[in-house]
């Protein structure tokens, strides 16, 4: 044989071996519940004991590619208050819809039996506190997942990135602003149609960077302003406002932040928060506390730099199982509710709800894990209808619809990885955070991988807006 046909098989040999390995199994359904025939929306999809998995969208939609090793084990469809549907993977059908049937534990019966156990909301929430460095890992550890970052006004789409991401954290006892890290590994779609004639944010962007943080008014016309100047000042404020080291280093980190000493979840969270027993849930089959937030005596400040983020209040629900006392998932948003706050809000935004945040954990190995995070929150933007001189940070007159975006940043997680091996060569790498920097679009890396499904309203709004823009930019 010629050593050029040689090489011909060879080659065809490892790219037929390299098919086997990598060969998935997709399968995609509805997930309804039983007596409503509504869909149910974040419904957790995953391979038993694996970190193989997906949640459903606001239609509880949901597709899932799972690695042709897992095809023999259990596709397990959960959600919280619903008895769960157990499947082996080849055995799923994707030709009929999902149906859950409610379950929930008696309340009444529990705490009866339950004479050494916590009974109230607060008592219960200490008890979680008091066991996270239990539930969370202990050890150094990556999660490989997906992100999408989208803005809208009232009336469309703005703005919408896609990427894959690396997360590294050293472990539930460290700081995570020194041991907790993400890398930005490819980005997938990256259409950006925001206006950039904000004079606000440039206004915010000069008093940032100049000596004197006591920069006085000045008047700004939009007209002598380079847009390049402006798009620098927008970016700089995208890395503020949203980005990703920020939701982890954050207060809104509440579990896993909550070793700090001014976290919004630590031993004196009682000042700021209430919780009150609602009721006991099932969770695939585990007993599962309901538990409401609600205001406490002192209002909230998320201390932002630049920004007030003070003088709110909290309200939601936390997700605590019976058992281990370990958090499952957290519903959390913070209200205006100082007047200085209710004044701002109403103002900017024409909400008093300035963040909502859904946390979800996985158990793997007896740890919990993140495995699924939204976070909302409304962002201003200038869209004047006027030019002409502008005191620094005063309002051009806008349309009410498109005046500010609703911002909003999912991440799925899909794999955990404990090795530390590869964990080690992994942190010998560069790390590069920023999501916003369009890349090319590697067609190969997003055959197989996991991302969240867009509901129908959503597929619809990115249709119009890709319309508009160049799908992968170069």
């Amino acid at each position: 044989m010629k050593p050029s046909s040689f090489k011909h098989v060879l080659g065809l040999i490892v790219f037929l071996s390299g098919l086997s390995i990598f060969s998935q199994t997709e399968i995609k359904n509805s997930v309804l519940d039983a007596e409503t025939f509504l869909p149910l929306e974040s419904a957790s999809v995953y391979v038993k004991n694996t970190t193989t998995g997906t949640i459903t969208n606001a239609d509880g939609k949901f597709v899932l590619v799972v690695p042709e090793k897992y095809v023999s084990d259990t596709l397990v469809i959960s959600s919280i208050g619903y008895k769960s549907y157990k499947v082996p993977v080849n055995e799923f059908d994707s030709s009929f819809d999902v149906y859950l049937e409610p379950d929930v534990a008696s309340l009444d019966e529990i705490l009866l039996v339950a004479n050494t156990r916590p009974k109230t909301g607060n008592d219960i929430m200490l008890r979680a506190l008091e066991r996270l460095s239990e539930n969370l890992p202990d050890s150094a550890y990556l999660e490989k997942g997906f992100v999408r970052h989208k803005e809208r006004n009232k009336k469309e789409f703005k703005w919408l990135v896609e990427g894959a991401i690396t997360l590294y954290d050293s472990s539930y006892q460290t700081n995570t602003t020194e041991f907790l890290k993400i890398n930005v590994d490819e980005v997938r779609k990256s259409y950006d149609l925001r206006d950039v004639d904000s004079l606000l944010t440039y206004t915010a962007y000069l008093k940032d960077k100049s000596n004197n943080k006591d920069l006085k008014a000045r008047n700004l016309r939009r007209d002598t302003i380079k847009t390049s100047s402006l798009v620098k000042a927008i970016k700089w404020n995208d890395t503020r406002i949203n980005g990703l080291e920020n939701l982890f280093h954050g207060k809104l980190n509440l579990v896993r932040n909550s070793n700090k000493p001014r976290a919004l979840f630590n031993e004196k969270m009682l000042d700021q928060h209430l919780f009150s027993l609602d009721t006991i849930l099932v969770d695939n089959d585990r007993k599962i506390y309901k538990i409401k937030i609600s205001k406490g005596k002192d209002y909230i400040n998320l201390e932002t730099k630049g920004i007030y983020n003070d003088g709110y209040h909290a309200n939601g629900w936390i997700y605590i199982y019976w058992d281990t006392y370990a958090i499952k998932k957290i519903e959390y948003e913070l209200v205006a509710a100082s007047s200085a706050q209710k004044s701002r809000s109403k103002t900017l935004f024409g909400t008093q709800v300035n963040h909502k945040l859904i946390i979800n954990y996985m158990e793997y190995q007896d740890k919990m894990y993140p495995s699924y995070i939204y976070y909302e929150t409304p962002k201003l933007v200038n869209v004047g209808t006027k030019t002409g001189n502008l005191a620094a940070g005063e309002e051009e007159e806008s349309n009410p619809e498109e005046r500010y975006y609703y911002t909003v940043q999912e991440i799925l997680f899909t794999e955990i990885i404990s090795d530390k091996e590869k964990i080690k060569e992994a942190l010998n790498s560069t790390w590069d955070p920023d999501i916003f920097s369009p890349r090319p679009y590697n067609k190969a890396f997003w055959k197989n991988y996991n991302t969240l499904l867009e509901s129908e309203e959503e597929e619809k709004l990115i249709q119009d807006l890709t319309k508009r823009s160049s799908l992968f930019k170069e």
